[in-house]
């Protein structure tokens, strides 16, 4: 027996990585009759490869479940319960966190809209051009330091991360010190820095704990944190601003103060929290941990952190020369020059309609609460249908039809009353919105849809970002104060880059559509089932069983 023990096998790896309390017992395999009946070979050494583990493992299932999924290279096989366990504590633990720290990143971020109107123009004697330039600062170094998000295959995201909220933190609590354009715009400009280190990445991030067909709804959850943050700075901008209009300092110096400062505090959870890979999550049972890694690669579990694995420089060339990759990011700059204007000039454009500042604020939350529940929705049936193109595409068209019938009412406004126009405007500001929140998180999901190795995606989302974060460039300076009341140029802009992002879309669904019909032509593959949702290919004939996959449309 000490002699068996000795051999190496691949099946005592995977026992040794669990903490059960029931010791592996090997037993010969056994083979069966042509009546079914099992025969068992009882020789005193039985030949090199034919034992096999048994480890009794106490979560209750048949390892001869037809429901078991088989590792595929001799490890435990996994019934689809335990993995929908799996999936459920990362949903529980990690998703909702990391859109904690999404929305603090875009609270900090936007709140400059609400201290514009709380004071901050007058005090710092701003002209509308300099608080274009706040806000371009911001997407300068946004866009410079994108490159970061390779980052998180390279230093242990819990590590990471946590500095990386801590950084944006105290930069959003220094904004309250500034005495100048100059000192404000450089904060602004460091406040760039720190969030680009962060937000991007974390789409890639989640694809190391999620398949594919469960990307869309965990990113989903993640940017809805957007809306819900512009929501919630609102609101809270309303009370900072009604509770310190008396107080000893500037409501809007008490408004970054406030929202800046919670950041830093959750750093240390950060640190605590995030875990490095699918392998080394805290909140796993031991089995879980190895269950969750071989789901995800379907091979050998990496005993590691992905950070530590061999970094494949090969799959990042082939990203950067794939025309696929540059659609995906010119669709994020056209919806960004929506997405990066709306939550920080809608106060503004509400107050133009005739409202107070207080009344303002109070009045930007419910669009956005709006667009909150309508991404979770749109991101769950995309992940549930494995569809992309059709929502994407409805949500673009909704979006740009809102944004243009606010330009016409505000064109066409002397033909209508002012009770008329003022509730058109601010009705169609809810689907336009909703609109571009929802596109956003589509287009972040589906650059990935086509990726397979860490580094291709990792890769996406740089060139996404690199290309997409240009549109705020565009979009922070579409609402000047010489366009008020109405700001038709700036509504129209964004309904024509919506529009863009519709036909965009298209334009690529029609493109894996044909390589579809490609992939039937040159590849011997069978497709069981022909659904308009996904193409099968394989990865090449090199002899080893690589993974096939399947382009979401």
């Amino acid at each position: 027996m000490a002699s068996l023990l000795a051999q190496p096998t691949e099946a005592a790896y995977s026992t040794s990585s669990n903490n059960s309390n029931s010791p592996a017992q090997y037993t010969p395999v056994s083979d069966r009759s042509e009546d079914g009946s099992v025969v068992h070979n009882h020789s005193s050494r039985p030949p090199p490869g034919s034992l096999k583990v048994q480890t009794n493992f106490s979560d209750g299932y048949d390892s001869e479940d037809s429901h078991a999924k088989p590792s595929g290279t001799g490890f435990p096989k996994y019934t689809a319960i335990e993995e929908k366990q799996i999936v459920k504590k990362f949903d529980r633990r990690l998703v909702p966190f990391l859109a904690l720290l999404y929305l603090l990143s875009f609270l900090d971020r936007s709140n400059i809209g609400n201290a514009k109107i709380a004071g901050m123009m007058e005090d710092l004697d701003l002209s509308s051009s300099q608080y274009e330039w706040l806000l371009t600062a911001f997407y300068i170094t946004y866009i410079l330091f994108e490159w970061m998000t390779l980052m998180y295959r390279l230093v242990p995201p819990h590590i990471y991360i946590s500095l990386c909220v801590c950084g944006w933190g105290l930069v959003a609590c220094f904004q309250s010190l500034a005495t100048s354009f100059g000192g404000l715009v450089f904060l602004r400009a460091l406040l760039g820095i720190t969030e680009a280190a962060f937000g991007p990445g974390v789409p890639f991030y989640l694809s190391l704990f999620y398949k594919r067909e469960e990307l869309a709804f965990r990113n989903g959850l993640f940017i809805s944190a957007a809306p819900l943050a512009s929501s919630f700075a609102s609101s809270l901008a309303w009370v900072i601003v009604k509770l310190s209009s008396d107080g000893p300092i500037s409501p809007w110096r008490t408004l970054f103060l406030v929202e800046g400062f919670p950041s830093v505090i959750v750093a240390v959870f950060a640190w605590i929290l995030i875990p490095d890979s699918p392998g080394s999550a805290w909140f796993l049972a031991p089995r879980q941990r190895l269950v969750a890694e071989l789901r995800m690669d379907g091979n050998k579990p990496d005993r590691h952190a992905p950070r530590r694995a061999k970094f494949d420089w090969k799959e990042v060339r082939n990203t950067l020369a794939d025309h696929k990759s540059y659609i995906t990011a010119f669709m994020f700059f056209s919806c960004n020059v929506a997405f990066s204007s709306m939550p920080v000039f809608l106060p503004t454009i509400i107050e133009d309609m005739g409202y107070s500042s207080v009344t303002s604020q109070a009045l930007s939350a419910p669009p956005f609460l709006f667009a909150f529940v309508i991404v979770l929705v749109t991101a769950y049936v995309s992940d549930r249908n494995r569809a992309r193109s059709p929502y994407l595409i409805t949500h673009a068209l909704v979006s740009s039809a809102s944004y243009l019938i606010i330009a016409l009412t505000g064109h066409f406004h002397a033909h209508l009353s002012d009770t008329a126009h003022t509730l058109i405007r601010y009705l169609c500001v809810y689907p336009a919105t909703a609109g571009f929140f929802s596109a956003i998180t589509l287009i972040m999901t589906w650059t990935m849809d086509n990726r397979v190795a860490k580094e291709g995606k990792g890769a996406s989302i740089a060139i996404l970002n690199i290309i997409g974060q240009c549109g705020p460039l565009l979009g922070t300076r579409l609402y000047p104060s010489s366009d008020r009341p109405w700001y038709v140029r700036g509504m129209a802009t964004c309904s024509f880059f919506m529009l863009v992002v519709a036909g965009l879309a298209f334009t690529l669904r029609i493109m894996l559509f044909r390589a579809m019909r490609a992939a039937r032509q040159d590849d011997d593959i069978e497709l069981q089932t022909a659904e308009e949702s996904e193409v099968l290919i394989g990865e090449g004939r090199t002899g080893r069983n690589e993974e096939k996959f399947t382009f979401i449309i």
